[in-house]
């Protein structure tokens, strides 16, 4: 077997995060972090939450993204040097050692390269996921609420903040469907190859009888929208519902009627938001999320092919995505890419990276293909 070129793989590594640091554009990345955190240091922050918020959240992603390619940039100097002193010592132990944190490095430079494959038009922007239970009845609610967690488990992993918009309760357990923000940049080019439905596999814990129960639910995951995207809805498109905020098991939370509801007339389209106390607070972050909507359908409508942004939300038989099967053996399989894992309970708990990866170049490749 011939010997492992270790500089030969160092020098190609260093040229990989050269083209990432300009494609992420690490200068223009350290400029904004400045200016935000100007921002962040002026005594009036707060006055305006919403805009706080938006800075604080901003400010916190950018430096997690920034740090991700520094630490890994310093890891693979570090190396170098590493490895120089290994050879000099001839150290077999130390080779040892260098080798395998050049493997840990190739897999972390690879998952950061598929950043640079993200150049779709709104790919770059933040996103706001959906989670519905399909059909499956009480494990398909309890799945539901399995992928909210598993999604805000990768969120944290990444330091991203999470806003949870809504969230409506199953009578016995889960989630009916559930809607939330993943503050970070990239985090809508990353996250949209998650729509679609996923399965579910299982000796359910809701069957006496201990039977094997088959459960779907639908993802969808849409772009937030900025100032200058142009979404106009007139106001006598949308009706406005107001409710009292329920929790867990249908027990109110709120006092009052300060949860909104906004329905779409001419699509149908529903979006609801309840984690503000104020109904004016809850009716524009209702607004931010039908207002992403809308813009998922016109720009699929445009393409001929509605599911592009919003993804398949049958959530049946047929059409799933993925399958997390758990019995009669522990497999997570994508059923695009083939990519999987016999480890589900880490996917759940939010190790999804290869997951993504995966979807991110099959993605690409199909758009390929398609031009060809």
């Amino acid at each position: 077997m011939a010997a492992r070129d270790f500089d030969s793989e160092i020098k190609q590594l260093q040229a990989t995060m050269a083209t990432i640091e300009k494609v992420l554009d690490v200068d223009g990345m350290r400029a904004e972090i400045a200016d935000l955190a100007e921002q962040v240091a002026a005594p009036d922050l707060w006055d305006d939450q919403a805009n706080a918020q938006r800075v604080t959240g901003r400010l916190s992603a950018l430096q997690g993204e920034l740090d991700r390619y520094t630490t890994l940039q310093s890891r693979l100097d570090d190396l170098e040097l590493m490895l120089e002193m290994a050879r000099e010592e001839d150290d077999a132990s130390a080779l040892a050692d260098s080798e395998a944190e050049l493997d840990r490095i190739h897999k972390a430079v690879e998952q950061l390269e598929v950043r640079t494959l993200l150049s779709g038009e709104y790919d770059a922007r933040e996103a706001i996921v959906s989670v519905r239970a399909g059909a499956g009845g009480v494990d398909a609610a309890d799945f539901a609420e399995m992928l909210m967690r598993m999604y805000t488990r990768w969120a944290e992993r990444n330091k991203y903040p999470v806003e949870v918009f809504d969230t409506s309760y199953a009578e016995e357990a889960g989630l009916k469907s559930a809607t939330f923000a993943i503050h970070a940049p990239y985090a809508y080019g990353t996250l949209s190859v998650e729509a679609g439905t996923h399965r579910l596999v299982r000796i359910s814990p809701f069957d006496n009888q201990g039977r094997r129960q088959t459960s779907f639910a639908a993802v969808e995951v849409v772009p937030v929208l900025e100032q200058t995207d142009e979404i106009d809805i007139p106001d006598e498109d949308i009706r406005v519902d107001v409710y009292r905020s329920s929790g867990p098991g249908g027990q109110s939370v709120n006092t009052t009627d300060s949860a909104v509801r906004l329905t779409h007339i001419p699509t149908g389209t529903v979006v609801s938001c309840q984690n503000e106390k104020s109904q004016l607070q809850n009716k524009a972050s209702a607004m931010v999320i039908l207002k992403a909507k809308l813009l998922a359908m016109k720009k699929a409508e445009e393409k001929a092919h509605l599911d592009e942004l919003r993804g398949d939300v049958q959530a049946s038989w047929g059409d799933q995505m993925r399958s997390y099967v758990l019995n009669p053996y522990q497999m997570v399989k994508d059923l695009r890419t083939e990519y999987e894992v016999g480890n589900p309970q880490a996917v759940f708990d939010g190790e999804i990276d290869g997951f993504l990866e995966a979807g991110i170049r099959w993605r690409m490749g199909a758009e390929a293909r398609a031009k060809a």
